[in-house]
């Protein structure tokens, strides 16, 4: 179990500016792993309006049940490695395991005991350490959406915000504004619901 602060850059990028950039680094297919995220929040997205995130991450040869929480420094990450059990459980009946997720998530004054499960994001990812910090290039798939995307995990922000731009502007990329991927989830479910709710 852990708390974390995270700082990192992000940027949607196209199919073409993906295949430029695994050429640039000479990131072949091998070196993806898939990543399989299940997110969660009430039903009336509690979370969402507290710019927090819950989620099970399938990894190979575990599970890691993970709190994202906004603060002033940059987003705060609350791991819990979990077994297939509490998945399970989790998933099915909406009973999430006990320990520091669960305890920070109280405190927050969300009510556990209403979370559900709505939707899993796939992510096929090749990471690569670069200047200091972590680029990550991200190929995902929910509710038949595809997109692409990179993002730049750093210690120094404003280090760390010059390198990505640097990079940007070498490769000719441009900066796009970038929801998180349960953001992208999110709205993609809520169009849905739109959809289904005009038929």
């Amino acid at each position: 179990m852990s708390g974390e602060i995270e700082r990192e850059f992000k940027n949607i990028i196209t199919k073409d500016e993906f295949n430029l950039l695994l050429n640039t680094f000479h990131i072949s297919i091998q070196d993806f792993v898939t990543q399989k995220n299940h997110y969660f929040d009430t039903q009336y997205f509690t979370l969402k309006e507290k710019s927090a995130a819950l989620r099970i991450r399938e990894l190979p040869g575990y599970y890691e049940l993970t709190l994202k929480r906004k603060s002033t420094d940059g987003v705060i990450e609350t791991n819990q490695i979990i077994d297939h059990k509490e998945v399970d459980f989790l998933l099915t009946n909406n009973i999430l395991p006990i320990g520091e997720v669960n305890n920070t998530l109280i405190k927050l004054g969300v009510p556990v005991q209403d979370l559900v499960y709505f939707g899993s994001l796939t992510t096929d990812r090749a990471e690569l350490e670069y200047k200091g910090g972590k680029l990550v290039f991200d190929h995902s798939h929910y509710l038949g959406i595809e997109d692409y995307e990179l993002e730049y995990e750093v210690t120094d922000w404003e280090l760390g915000k010059s390198i990505f731009t640097n990079l940007l502007n070498r490769l000719n990329i441009s900066p796009r504004p970038t929801d998180t991927k349960v953001g992208r989830l999110y709205h993609a479910k809520l169009d849905i619901m739109k959809q289904s709710n005009k038929e």
